[in-house]
């Protein structure tokens, strides 16, 4: 397995997320209707959809260049608060790999830090607060923990999306603390969070993606 991430290693990551997501938006939708307005799914669907157009349009191969062309695109594509949370999170990528034409597994886990650290300055939601940072912040700390251990991008991938998809399960059992899902109060437990879902397939989607350019 590669031990670099480079621009085809990437596209292959944001393609495999696009997919995952895409294959999953009736799902999300559904567990947004439960607690929320019903349109996650939706919402997130188009994101991809921006998603795929900028890696096609995209030219440059370079790191950065794609990275923030996605987040542009997905900022720009409205949804309420996805676009604006899920852009930061790609464009939080794209400035911590600036100037690098291939990423190592520190470099990863370090783009993938700067991205929560921005989107972290989009919201005040914390970790038990049943938003997308329940899903985010264990698969980054998965991942730097990886990296820590020795392990692969591919393999730091892996542990990333198993702690975003644990994080993402652990909402089931909270109250929502933000946006329209607060009001609800008790009604949104046995339910997870749209979001943390969302950042779940994300994550699985990036795993897979990378693992699909063989070994």
């Amino acid at each position: 397995m590669a031990e670099t991430i480079g621009y085809d290693e990437m596209v292959r990551m944001l393609r495999g997320a696009a997919e995952k997501v895409t294959t999953q938006h009736e799902m999300l939708s559904k567990l947004d209707a439960a607690i929320g307005d019903g349109d996650h799914g939706t919402a997130m669907r188009r994101a991809m959809v921006c998603l795929v157009k900028a890696v096609a349009d995209n030219r440059s191969r370079d790191l950065a260049s794609v990275l923030n062309d996605v987040g542009w695109a997905i900022l720009s594509a409205g949804g309420g608060s996805t676009g604006p949370l899920f852009g930061t999170f790609f464009m939080g990528m794209g400035e911590a790999a600036a100037e690098r034409a291939t990423l190592d597994a520190a470099a990863l886990a370090e783009a993938f830090e700067a991205a929560l650290a921005a989107v972290r300055k989009q919201t005040k939601a914390e970790p038990g607060d049943k938003t997308m940072i329940d899903a985010l912040v264990p698969a980054v700390e998965g991942l730097r923990a990886a990296v820590e251990e020795g392990l692969d991008p591919a393999e730091a991938l892996e542990r990333a999306a198993d702690a975003a998809q644990q994080g993402a399960a652990s909402t089931k059992d909270m109250l929502a603390r933000f946006g329209k899902a607060k009001n609800l109060g008790r009604r949104t437990l046995g339910t997870p969070d749209p979001g943390a879902t969302s950042v779940s397939l994300i994550f699985r989607g990036f795993a897979d993606g990378l693992a699909a350019g063989g070994t």
